[in-house]
């Protein structure tokens, strides 16, 4: 794996980022061969008290992705990788349990637990609970916008007026607004 590690308001010092390679490389045990991946790291420090990990591991089968804030730096990055390894395992608990429906098929990630023989956790089972359907009403995202909040949900779905495409809209936890367009 390859790691790309750069900080914001902070020197990435050999220690943090041999720290960083450490721990995040621990995760390709959980892989059949060796990860041809580059992983996106970025360390961001905020007034002297609150620190922030993003990781980004974009890969063929699957993306990684966890962010997490604490004080401390170092722990940020293990708290991080510990987010990471529980979707690795949720994945691969998905992937095996599609291959013993269908008894064929390549193992992307390896067969053990990677885990130090801990039982895997029984909530990954991925069931939808409810399903709405209904219209949707072609507009622009600033009205999907109002839609979501009048509504008092965390995103909206919506016909684009301008490209007449299905879009979403989303309220992001910085509290500003991302829309999500589907490519050509």
């Amino acid at each position: 794996m390859n790691y790309n590690v750069r900080g914001e308001n902070i020197e990435v010092t050999p220690a943090l980022k041999e720290h960083v390679e450490k721990k995040i490389g621990k995760l390709e045990r959980y892989f059949d061969q060796e990860l041809n991946a580059n992983a996106n790291v970025n360390l961001k420090f905020y007034n002297d008290k609150e620190s922030k990990v993003e990781v980004t591991v974009p890969m063929k089968q699957l993306v990684l992705r966890a962010e997490e804030h604490h004080a401390d730096m170092y722990a940020a990055v293990d708290l991080v990788t510990d987010k990471l390894e529980r979707q690795i395992r949720k994945h691969k608990t998905k992937v095996n349990r599609k291959l013993r429906d269908q008894e064929n098929g390549k193992f992307f990630l390896n067969n053990s637990n990677g885990n130090g023989g801990v039982k895997e956790e029984e909530d990954d089972k991925m069931e939808v609970v409810r399903t709405k359907r209904f219209n949707l009403k072609p507009m622009d995202s600033e009205e999907a916008i109002l839609q979501m909040n009048m509504l008092g949900h965390n995103f909206f779905v919506f016909t684009n007026a301008e490209t007449n495409k299905t879009n979403v809209v989303y309220v992001r936890k910085d509290g500003r607004y991302g829309l999500i367009e589907p490519t050509e």
